[in-house]
C-alpha cells in the first residue's frame, strides 16, 4: 500500500520564491504542494482550510508577519502542521522567536534544495530540523550562555520577543530516557543515539515518543528546548 504524500503549503510574499520551493518540492513523489499563501494571514486561512501536514513559512510579510502566522496556526487545535520558518534573515530575535511561537523547524533560504527537502520529510515525520548554523546558538541560549550576536541591519524593526512559558515535568525520566535526551540535545539523529548507546533504532524511537510525552512537546526540537529550560539537557 502506497503512503500518502505530504501536503505541503508554502507561505512567502514573492511569488518567484514560490515557484522554487514548488519546483523543487514538486519534483519529490512523496510530497504534494496543496497551497500557496502571499501573507500570514492568508497562510492561518489556507492551513485552516487545506490541512497540510507541513507548511514552510516566510517572516517578513504584509499583513501579517510568519511568527505571528506561526503562532496563530499552533495554538488552533484544529490544524495539525508542522512549520519550517524559511528566512533570508540568520536573526537571532527571529529564530528564538519562531520557536517560543511553535515553529519545528528554522532554515535559511540560502539552504541547498535536498536540506528542503529533507526538513519537510522530518516534519512530517515528527522531528524538528534546524539550519546547522543556528543549532549551537539555540542549544546556548537555552542553556543561558547564548552569545551576544547582533542582527541583521533592516528597516523595520522586529516584533518584540514573548517570554518563555513556565513548563514544568509530569513524570521524571528513567536513565535511559535522560541519555537519550541529552544525545538529542546533541542534535543527534536516531541512528547515532542508537550506536551511542548500543541498542536498536526501534528503541531509539519508543524512547523519543516517552520524552515527548512526558515534556508535552511537538517534536525533537521543542524537547531540547524545554528540556534546556528545566535545566535537564
Amino acid at each position: 500500500m502506497t503512503a500518502s504524500p505530504i501536503r505541503v503549503l508554502l507561505v512567502d510574499d514573492h511569488a518567484m520564491l514560490r515557484a522554487g520551493f514548488r519546483t523543487i518540492l514538486g519534483t519529490q513523489p512523496d510530497i504534494e504542494i496543496v497551497g500557496e499563501a502571499a501573507t500570514g494571514a492568508d497562510a492561518v486561512a489556507q492551513a485552516a482550510a487545506l490541512h497540510p501536514d507541513v507548511i514552510t513559512m516566510d517572516v517578513q510579510m504584509p499583513d501579517m508577519d510568519g511568527i505571528e502566522a506561526t503562532r496563530r496556526i499552533v495554538a488552533d487545535p484544529d490544524i495539525t502542521a508542522a512549520i519550517a520558518i524559511v528566512t533570508t534573515f540568520d536573526r537571532d530575535d527571529y529564530l528564538y522567536q519562531a520557536l517560543d511561537a511553535g515553529a519545528s523547524g528554522f532554515l535559511l533560504k540560502n539552504a541547498g534544495p535536498e536540506d528542503l527537502i529533507a526538513a519537510v520529510r522530518a516534519l512530517a515525520a515528527g522531528d524538528g530540523m534546524l539550519a546547522p548554523e543556528v543549532t549551537r546558538r539555540v542549544l546556548a541560549r537555552f542553556a543561558g550562555s547564548a552569545p551576544a550576536t547582533a542582527p541583521v541591519a533592516m528597516a523595520e524593526p522586529s516584533p518584540p520577543r514573548t517570554a518563555p512559558a513556565p513548563v514544568a515535568l509530569a513524570e521524571p525520566f528513567t536513565e535511559r530516557e535522560a541519555e537519550v535526551l541529552s544525545l538529542l540535545a546533541d542534535a543527534r539523529s536516531n541512528a547515532e543515539i542508537a550506536a551511542a548507546l548500543f541498542i536498536g533504532e526501534a528503541t531509539v524511537k519508543t524512547h523519543v515518543s516517552r520524552i515527548l510525552q512526558k515534556l508535552g512537546a511537538r517534536d525533537r526540537v521543542q524537547a531540547v528546548v524545554l528540556a534546556h529550560r528545566l535545566g535537564l539537557a
